[in-house]
């Protein structure tokens, strides 16, 4: 059966429609690799409260397996995307967020400054990527490889694999 995935773009232009999502076109076109289908797909506004609550509507009453969220992880005081998804999860996946951030300082000394968070909800692990396609790449491209074995722990597939 295949990871059923939401892709939540976060960003207030883009929720405006003044700017195009390209960063939610890069996770989808990535996870193509996995046997995934991208059940839900949005773009929101930098909001709090209302990225929360799609995180846990996602997660509850749609039961996606892997809800990957674009924007909002820097340090501007609109990026709320750490805090909502905070507000949503059960528990955090910090070796995830500290993959990410070793594969970005490869790259650019700003990967220091994501404020990216990952953790599980029920059965759904959420992710946070940054807001742009070089940054969505450089961070999805660590996880796809562990991305199914996760998802799998969280379906309650728990036989180790060698």
């Amino acid at each position: 059966m295949p990871f059923l995935v939401g892709i939540l773009t976060i960003s207030d232009k883009g929720a405006r429609g003044e700017r195009e999502d390209t960063s939610g076109a890069a996770i989808r076109e990535m996870l193509s690799s996995l046997d995934a289908a991208v059940e839900r797909y949005e773009v929101v506004a930098d909001e709090r409260a209302s990225i929360t609550q799609r995180l846990i509507n996602w997660a509850d009453e749609v039961g996606l397996d892997l809800i990957v969220t674009t924007g909002g992880t820097g340090l501007g005081p609109r990026d709320v995307t750490p805090e909502a998804t905070r507000d949503a999860i059960d528990y955090e996946a910090p070796g995830l967020v500290e993959a990410m951030r070793l594969e970005g300082l490869k790259h650019t000394p700003m990967a220091m400054l994501s404020r990216a968070v990952a953790g599980v909800r029920g059965r759904t692990l959420i992710v946070n990527l940054p807001g742009s396609p070089r940054g969505v790449s450089e961070n999805l491209s660590v996880l796809l490889p562990v991305l199914p074995h996760a998802l799998e722990i969280l379906r309650g597939q728990t036989e180790h694999k060698p």
